[in-house]
């Protein structure tokens, strides 16, 4: 089983899937943090390698030839990223939304190295223009609608839950999934 985990910045899809796949015994895959790898491979900024990614589509196509090539050659694991339902089909997924105020605040209190803020405007900011850029960037090389709910199969709103419910919530989706597809009932 190949578990696809989408949602804006700060909806919680990188903590949510390293949780899920360490609850299942799967590999995770993050493909925010391959993008930042190559961004500071080239000695630039996610927020400069996206701006980039709008003229020159290379950002893009390594990383979608990744998770395509990931969905053809290995099984069980999950793996989070904005385009990854898309490059991998036959994957069950996932969206995880949160509003706005609580993605902001999520993201100003992360750890992450590459990307620090001075003030929740400025994360706010980042936000708005991060999600401009790679709508644009989606669309122009994909036409695609990364938000469209009927691209998933399981929509999550984690504003008011913590990483462990929406766990939670993912594997009662896949355990009554699992007995639909298996045709069985339980008693």
């Amino acid at each position: 089983m190949i578990i696809a985990i989408h949602g804006r910045a700060g909806s919680g899809k990188s903590s949510v899937a390293k949780a899920l796949a360490k609850k299942l015994g799967f590999r995770h895959y993050s493909i925010g943090d391959l993008r930042r790898r190559m961004a500071c491979e080239r000695g630039l900024t996610l927020a400069e390698f996206n701006k980039l990614g709008e003229r020159e589509s290379f950002t893009d196509e390594e990383v979608d030839r990744f998770q395509e090539q990931l969905g053809k050659s290995e099984d069980n694991f999950v793996i989070d990223g904005r385009t990854c339902f898309h490059f991998i089909p036959q994957s069950v997924k996932i969206y995880l939304y949160a509003k706005p105020a609580v993605r902001a605040q999520r993201v100003f209190a992360d750890e992450r190295k590459t990307e620090r803020f001075k003030s929740l405007e400025e994360v706010r900011k980042a936000l708005a223009e991060r999600e401009r850029s790679d709508e644009r960037r989606y669309r122009k090389y994909y036409n695609l609608d990364v938000h469209d709910r009927k691209n998933f199969d399981l929509f999550i709103d984690t504003t008011n839950i913590p990483v462990e419910e929406v766990v939670g919530r993912i594997m009662e989706f896949l355990e009554k999934r699992k007995v639909t597809e298996s045709g069985t009932q339980r008693s």
